[in-house]
C-alpha cells in the first residue's frame, strides 16, 4: 500500500514503460505495443490522479497531439476506405497514450530519465557496431549493393531509414548526457565510445537519411554557436561539415558508391529514363503525383486514410512508366499531411512540430531542439509516421522531450503560485 500511496509504484511503472519503448524501438516490436500499455497503468497507478487529471488539458503538446487524432476522427465524415481509417485510428493511439502518461504519471526522476536516454544511446551503438562488423565481414558485396541504391538494414531488422535517423540522434544525446550532473566517469566514457560508433556507422554504411540528419543538426549547432559568439567554436563545427564529408568520400567506398548511384538516379528521372528499379526516383515521380492531388483538395485533403486510393488513381492518368508495384507513395510527410488533411492537417502537423519552439524554456532545452531539428530534418525526404516505426520513434520522443518540459514546466508555474493563493486567503503580504 505505501508503494502506492507513495507514487513510486506509478513512477517505476512510467520508468518501465520508457525503457520498453527504447527497447522495441531498437530490438524488439512486441515492446512497442506494450510499452503505452504500460505507461497507461502507470497513470491509474498515480495516488493523486484526481487531482492532476486537469493538468492534462492543460498541456499544450498533449493537447496537441490529440488533436491530431481528432482530425483522423473527423476526417470520417469523407473518408471511403473505411478498413484502412480503421486502422489508422488503432494505430494512432500511441498518440493519446503516450502523452497521457509522461503528463499524468508521477514524472521520473533525474537518473532515471538519465538511464532512459543512455539504453537510447548505448543500444543505438551497439546495434550500429554489429551492423557494422556484418558489413566488414563482406564489404565487397556490400558496396556492389549500395552501388545500386540498397541499404543495409540494422541486425536487429530495424529500417535503414529510421535506423540512420535513431544514430545521428544518438550522436547529440550521447553528447548531451556526457553533460548530466549524474553521469559518472564509466557511463560518460561509454556514451563517448557510442557516439563514435553511430558517427562511423552512418558513414560507412553511407546511410543517406542519416547523414542528412546528422550534418543539418551540426549546422543548427554551428549557427547556434555563432549566435551566441562562440565564435572559435562557431566556426570550428562550419569546417568539420565541410571537411568530414569529403573526408568520407575520398576515403569510403561505400560513400563514392552511394553518391554515384545517387546521382545515376535522379539522372533517369531527369532524362525520361525507366526507373523502376531506381529509389530516388521514383519519390521524384511521387512528388509530381501527389502535386496533382493535393491542388484539387487543398482545403481538407483527400483524408488521411484515402492518400494510397487517391495516388493510385493519379498514377493511372500518368504513371512514369512504372509497374504498379513501383509506384510509391509520397516520401515527405509535409506533403503527406498536404495530401492527407489538406491546409488544415499541414497546419496541425507543423503545430505539433514547431509549437514549442514558441516557448524559452523549450528553446533552452538543448535536446529538444535537437529532436525538433532532426525529425523536421529527416521529414523532407521521409513520411516517417507511415511507418509505425517511425511514429514511435516521434512520438515516444515527443513524450519523453516536449511534453514532459511542459508538464515541468506547468508544475513550476503551479508551484509558484500556490503561496500567493495562500497568502490572498490568510490576508498576508509576500515579500520578494
Amino acid at each position: 500500500m505505501q508503494y502506492y500511496s507513495s507514487g513510486r509504484l506509478s513512477q517505476h511503472l512510467l520508468w518501465l514503460a520508457s525503457l520498453a519503448g527504447v527497447v522495441g524501438l531498437l530490438a524488439a516490436r512486441a515492446f512497442v505495443a506494450l510499452s503505452p500499455v504500460v505507461g497507461v497503468l502507470a497513470v491509474l497507478a498515480n495516488p493523486d490522479l484526481r487531482r492532476e487529471l486537469p493538468n492534462y488539458y492543460r498541456n499544450g503538446a498533449a493537447m496537441r497531439a490529440a488533436a491530431f487524432v481528432g482530425f483522423l476522427l473527423l476526417s470520417s465524415v469523407y473518408t471511403s476506405e473505411w478498413a484502412i481509417w480503421r486502422h489508422e485510428v488503432f494505430r494512432s493511439l500511441p498518440w493519446l497514450a503516450v502523452p497521457l502518461a509522461f503528463t499524468l504519471a508521477v514524472p521520473l526522476t533525474g537518473k532515471q530519465r538519465l538511464t532512459v536516454g543512455s539504453l537510447f544511446v548505448l543500444g543505438s551503438g551497439a546495434i550500429g557496431l554489429g551492423t557494422l562488423i556484418k558489413y566488414l565481414l563482406d564489404p565487397v558485396s556490400a558496396n556492389a549493393a549500395i552501388g545500386i541504391g540498397q541499404n543495409m538494414q540494422a541486425i536487429t531488422g530495424v529500417f535503414h531509414v529510421s535506423f540512420g535517423v535513431m544514430l545521428a540522434q544518438s550522436f547529440f544525446w550521447g553528447l548531451i548526457l556526457c553533460r548530466h550532473p549524474l553521469a559518472g566517469a564509466l557511463l560518460r566514457k561509454a556514451l563517448l565510445a557510442a557516439v563514435c560508433v553511430s558517427i562511423l556507422t552512418l558513414h560507412i554504411l553511407a546511410y543517406r537519411t542519416g547523414l542528412l540528419v546528422l550534418y543539418v543538426g551540426l549546422l543548427g549547432h554551428a549557427l547556434w554557436l555563432l549566435s551566441r559568439k562562440s565564435f572559435l567554436l562557431g566556426f570550428g563545427v562550419l569546417l568539420l561539415l565541410a571537411i568530414g564529408p569529403c573526408l568520407a568520400y575520398y576515403s569510403l567506398e561505400s560513400v563514392r558508391e552511394r553518391t554515384y548511384a545517387s546521382i545515376w538516379d535522379v539522372q533517369q528521372f531527369m532524362h525520361g529514363s525507366d526507373i523502376n528499379k531506381y529509389s530516388l526516383a521514383r519519390r521524384l515521380a511521387a512528388v509530381e503525383t501527389a502535386s496533382v492531388v493535393i491542388k484539387d483538395n487543398w482545403l481538407v485533403g483527400v483524408g488521411p486514410a484515402d492518400t494510397h486510393a487517391a495516388m493510385m488513381e493519379q498514377y493511372s492518368w500518368k504513371d512514369f512508366g512504372l509497374l504498379p508495384a513501383n509506384r510509391v507513395e509520397v516520401h515527405n510527410q509535409y506533403l503527406y499531411a498536404l495530401l492527407g488533411g489538406g491546409l488544415i492537417g499541414l497546419t496541425l502537423w507543423l503545430a505539433i512540430l514547431f509549437w514549442p519552439l514558441t516557448r524559452a524554456q523549450a528553446r533552452r532545452n538543448y535536446a529538444i531542439c535537437f529532436f525538433i531539428l532532426t525529425q523536421a530534418t529527416v521529414m523532407m525526404v521521409a513520411d516517417m509516421l507511415s511507418l509505425q516505426i517511425g511514429l514511435n520513434l516521434f512520438v515516444f520522443g515527443y513524450g519523453f522531450l516536449v511534453v514532459t518540459e511542459e508538464a515541468k514546466s506547468r508544475r513550476q508555474l503551479r508551484g509558484a503560485e500556490e503561496p500567493q493563493k495562500t497568502a490572498r486567503r490568510t490576508g498576508t503580504t509576500l515579500r520578494v
